[in-house]
């Protein structure tokens, strides 16, 4: 995508006080939820940039492009926003798992009459993912 179209994009989006607008990652082709995350207007610019999804991490304070760790990346195929351009919706192709715990998606706990209920299995240990937790 080439710089001009990418600056239209980010301008049009309505970032938060704190320059941040939630991302939900989607699989393209099954429309499964896989995850929700923050961007800022220079993760959103790499993204569009290079197709590999990058996002802002809240909690270190830096972008990181998803999978740089586990190598479970996120390859963008169709960005949306909605109406008020202060939420966006990924379309992509997930490599591997998207959760840190090792599950296809972070959606994996159901709330139910009983209570809180783990409907997605593990499917790679998050220790094969990112190492030793003592690492």
């Amino acid at each position: 995508m080439n710089l001009e179209a990418i600056e239209k994009i980010v301008s049009s989006v309505a970032f938060n006080p704190e320059g941040l607008v939630p991302a939900v990652a989607q699989q393209h082709d099954t429309g499964e939820v896989l995850m929700l995350a923050w961007m800022n207007a220079e993760a959103l610019r790499l993204t569009l940039a290079t197709d590999t999804v990058t996002y802002w991490s809240r909690s270190r304070h830096h972008l990181w492009r998803k999978g740089e760790k586990s190598g479970q990346t996120q390859r963008l195929l169709q960005l949306r926003m909605d109406c008020d351009g202060d939420s966006l919706l990924l379309l992509v192709d997930q490599a591997g798992v998207a959760c840190h715990t090792g599950r296809r998606s972070c959606f994996f706990l159901e709330a139910t009459g009983s209570g809180i209920v783990d409907i997605l299995p593990v499917v790679t240990a998050p220790e094969q993912l990112y190492g030793p937790k003592d690492a």
